[in-house]
């Protein structure tokens, strides 16, 4: 598709993966719409990058998403791309019962059902447009679990599933549906817990998916995994089983906490 001249939203665009896209699209000739819950994250971002546009948004919350996608569709009428970026990521263990999991944020509503639920109120817009596309950013760690992390894993997978289904569905409109499969990447997606575990290895940089998505939606490739995410995808394609044993292996003193996959998910 032409990566010039869109109008481009992006969920969770103050930082990170959107922050990083943000700047390649508005570069390449693009009007580009940020949103995300930290009014002050996004005003950094917006002083960064003369020309973007703001919304504070928590698309964690039903009211939130249809208020943006009012705002946005009334604002810019010519909006034609969608990306699906927004994501938190938890560890989560289930031997403690509960606690973890009602101990924080809701990853299921925010991971999963916000982008279903924006794809369903966006989808009649851009079907009025002349070409348009959604972009669902997800992860190697939906092709192979990382166990510590179970919620976020089950999410991306389903938005796997959820994004071969909807290609198909749209396949005679003029909306692209595309996947973008990154590894690792040095974001403050997990909240310091890498830190926590003792991660070495901090990923990719944002930028580097940046470039890998753009190029991805110039070239039509719906469906692309960078860097070591590849190994998880082809890994859950040949030997599954083998690759989830091998990146949740224990650490010489039994502990629990995985000593390979962090390189790759």
């Amino acid at each position: 598709m032409i990566i010039s001249g869109n109008t481009v939203l992006i969920t969770g665009g103050a930082t990170g993966i959107g922050l990083a896209l943000a700047e390649v699209l508005l570069k390449a000739g693009n009007e580009v719409v940020i949103c995300g819950r930290r009014e002050k994250k996004l005003r950094d971002a917006e002083e960064r990058l003369p020309g973007l546009h703001i919304r504070m948004c928590d698309i964690a919350n039903a009211k939130d998403r249809t208020a943006l996608f009012d705002w946005a569709t009334t604002t810019f009428s010519e909006l034609n791309i969608l990306v699906n970026n927004a994501g938190i990521q938890r560890q989560i263990d289930f031997n403690k019962g509960t606690s973890d999991l009602l101990n924080g944020e809701n990853e299921i509503e925010t991971n999963l059902h916000a982008p279903v639920h924006l794809c369903a109120l966006f989808i009649p817009h851009l079907r009025k447009q002349r070409h348009g596309a959604i972009v669902n950013i997800t992860s190697g760690l939906g092709f192979v679990p990382l166990a510590i992390v179970p919620l976020y894993c089950a999410t991306k997978s389903a938005m796997h599933s959820f994004t071969m289904s909807l290609r198909h569905q749209l396949r005679k409109t003029p909306i692209k549906v595309f996947e973008i499969v990154p590894p690792t990447v040095d974001t403050e997606l997990d909240k310091g817990a890498r830190e926590a575990r003792g991660q070495k290895d901090r990923g990719i940089k944002a930028e580097e998916v940046a470039e890998a998505t753009i190029q991805a939606l110039g070239n039509d490739e719906y469906e692309t995994a960078i860097g070591r995410a590849q190994n998880l995808r082809m890994g859950a394609r040949n030997d599954p089983e083998r690759v989830f044993q091998m990146i949740n292996q224990e650490d010489s003193k039994g502990s629990s906490q995985p000593i390979k996959a962090l390189s790759y998910g």
